[in-house]
């Protein structure tokens, strides 16, 4: 199968839509497919040779955070070339809300179309605004997806449709190696052991500067807790002069792995904004235990509520509260036998975002779309299925 991916957001800088839609591209390869991928970054930036580079960028404030989006008559101009040359047999645009090549894609594509909805809010007075000139857009679209149950119900009700849940992807294999590594000793599931005489370690991963990221309310809760242990920031950002804290920076994937592959305890902090959290199923992956703000998003990933009786895989503290997280910090801290459970619980949640998993879904969506006519320039010649792939694939499975 030929497939061209769309992505809205520069690739000149980090982020979980373009982790995900470089690593779908790598497993879809893997499995025999031709893959390209669209999507904004200057002519410098290392990327794989998959990627269609396509310029520049400007930052958008938007959902309390920034996105650097591609705007002008360029983007036109470089999405139809790459839909024309492509010859796809289903191009899947992700975030197609977004007024950069994806919007582009959705608005010059017709065809086999499948999107992906990444981001929820509370409202959205820009999306508002937009809906008569989005909804005749979507319409095109055959294959609906949301990587969570929050994306999925903001998108259905801000502008219908019906897409089916299919959550992030996670390559697990890298962080139980990291994690493997760590422990030295093959096949080990997890170092939160209850005879650990090292001081703990809490690990951190965001944007520093940001402040719905919640570096300083994890600051604040380290000074509250009292409890000798070892604190690591990744992030880019300004980094703060607090004693016993390492700011390590941005790091590498692979410098990623090995930092949550030591961690006993991975806090997430956030304050909102979340509709998802991969980085807590890397966390869960890697083996530390789960200590995360009591987002819906966060208390989905972390299966607190499992109606099937299955242990939690991670623990939440009142969201923006310093003095609950010190609290549930000074818990785990002190029980090794709790963070010990809360990884296995963790390992075990994780394989249901391994790629495996994730990437047959997908593939699932895209097998019900293609109908041979392939993806081409133009108007719609055949009624567009609205999204609604839930009802014909059962929406959630």
């Amino acid at each position: 199968m030929r497939i061209g991916l769309v992505c809205p957001y520069s690739f000149d800088e980090p982020g979980g839509v373009q982790a995900h839609i470089l690593d779908l591209a790598t497993v879809l390869l893997e499995r025999g497919h031709s893959v390209q991928v669209l999507g904004p970054a200057a002519a410098e930036t290392s990327l794989p040779s998959f990627v269609v580079k396509g310029g520049g960028s400007i930052p958008i404030s938007y959902n309390g955070s920034v996105a650097r989006l591609a705007v002008g008559p360029g983007v036109l101009a470089r999405t139809r070339e790459f839909i024309q040359e492509g010859n796809f047999d289903v191009l899947h645009i992700h975030e197609p809300n977004s007024p950069s090549y994806s919007m582009a894609a959705l608005h010059v594509a017709t065809g086999p179309i499948v999107a992906t909805y990444h981001a929820s809010a509370s409202h959205s007075r820009a999306l508002r605004a937009a809906k008569p000139f989005l909804s005749p857009l979507l319409e095109k679209v055959r294959g609906g997806i949301a990587v969570s149950e929050m994306a999925r119900r903001w998108q259905v009700e801000q502008l219908g449709g019906d897409p089916i849940l299919i959550p992030n992807g996670v390559d697990t294999s890298v962080y139980a190696a990291a994690r493997q590594e760590s422990v030295g000793r093959p096949g080990d599931t997890g170092h939160s052991e209850p005879d650990r005489d090292q001081p703990v370690e809490i690990v951190f991963l965001g944007r520093l500067d940001e402040p719905r990221k919640g570096l300083d309310i994890l600051l604040k809760a380290v000074e509250l807790t009292e409890r000798e242990m070892r604190v690591t920031v990744m992030g880019g950002g300004s980094a703060r002069n607090v004693p016993g804290v390492d700011f390590v920076g941005r790091v590498s994937d692979a410098e990623k792995a090995r930092i949550l592959g030591r961690a006993d305890i991975y806090v997430a902090p956030n304050t909102g904004g979340e509709s998802f959290g991969i980085v807590l199923v890397e966390a869960m992956a890697a083996g530390a235990a789960v200590l995360a703000s009591d987002l819906e998003a966060f208390a989905a990933v972390c299966n607190v509520d499992a109606a099937d009786g299955t242990p939690p895989a991670g623990l939440l503290f009142a969201t923006g509260d310093s003095a609950d997280l010190a609290l549930k910090l000074r818990q785990l801290i002190d029980n090794p036998a709790q963070r010990h459970a809360l990884v296995q619980a963790g390992i075990a949640r994780a394989q249901t975002y391994d790629w495996d998993n994730v990437a047959t879904a997908v593939l699932r969506v895209y097998e019900t779309v293609d109908d041979g006519s392939g993806v081409r320039l133009g108007r719609p010649t055949r009624k567009p299925h609205s999204g609604r792939t839930g009802q014909r694939l059962g929406r959630g499975k």
